[in-house]
């Protein structure tokens, strides 16, 4: 048996393998990607309709649940403040995996299907296609 002092066990994380309940929103909640931590509890997060709102960590899960740059939590928003949330829950990543597949959380994100669509317009071969072809000449500044 191994013996220790009083902070024998507080490294350990004996409850990583457990298998728990998966948690889905309500009422005033969101689910979110985390953008960027602001350090002191906070962070930036953007919800799956593309609204970026600053986010409180809640004290139960300081220095207990570390979240860190492109986590998907669960928030709480506030009814008094619009801009700001509360950050209530996080998910691993086996749970959006399967929120993914519930429908729950979609496969892709609003900016990421912008980002698409304007993919989509932009055609480089026809750019390079244009500078090769010089069948109009020079063109003198009187001519314009």
């Amino acid at each position: 048996m191994c013996s220790g002092g009083k902070n024998y066990r507080r490294g350990k994380n004996e409850n990583d393998n457990e298998k728990r309940e998966l948690q889905l929103k309500e009422e005033d909640q969101e689910y979110a990607l985390v953008l960027k931590m602001l350090g002191n509890g906070r962070l930036e997060s953007q919800d799956i309709h593309g609204v970026k709102r600053l986010a409180h960590i809640r004290g139960k899960m300081r220095k207990k649940v570390w979240i860190s740059q492109g986590d998907y939590v669960l928030l709480s928003l506030r009814e008094y403040q619009d801009e700001k949330c509360d950050v209530i829950h996080k998910y691993k990543p086996e749970e959006v995996e399967l929120l993914m597949k519930i429908g729950q959380i979609p496969t892709k994100t609003k900016q990421e299907m912008q980002q698409g669509k304007d993919e989509d317009f932009v055609h480089f071969g026809a750019a390079a296609e244009d500078e090769e072809d010089d069948t109009l000449g020079p063109i003198s500044v009187d001519e314009i």
